[in-house]
């Protein structure tokens, strides 16, 4: 073995931030009104999850200002989803929280968004306020 010979890296795969069109943010977004108008907190861990995931991966790819905290959030809830014996209050409190933040989100937001995040806002901290019962 040559000495000089230049060592052998391990390829570090590269995150590229997912492109996502308007189009594509307006179905995830009126999925996700959808499924929380149509199912309860209590039987809705696993669908929860993959809604979680689908919005994480959108904003994961996000460089919009004030997005952090609905990030923290959803990384929380779908932590707390994925353990069945999470305290319905913990999950509550999150919902709480993503709803609250998706409000001041939705006084920003331009265009066709306002309405449906205001709607989503309600929807979460709703769906926190019947968990917290």
């Amino acid at each position: 073995m040559d000495s000089t010979a230049a060592t052998p890296q391990p390829t570090v795969p590269h995150e590229v931030p997912m492109a996502v069109t308007d189009q594509q943010n307006t179905a995830l977004l009126d999925d996700t009104l959808t499924f929380l108008s149509a199912s309860t907190p209590t039987n809705s861990g696993p669908q929860g999850r993959v809604e979680v995931e689908r919005w994480e991966a959108v904003l994961a790819s996000s460089d919009r200002a004030g997005l952090a905290k609905i990030k923290q959030g959803l990384h929380q809830l779908n932590e707390l989803l994925s353990d069945a014996k999470s305290p319905a209050h913990d999950i509550a409190e999150v919902l709480a929280t993503l709803g609250a933040e998706t409000a001041k989100v939705a006084e920003d937001a331009g265009g066709d968004y306002s309405a449906p995040l205001t709607n989503l806002s309600k929807l979460l901290i709703r769906a926190g306020s019947s968990l917290s019962r």
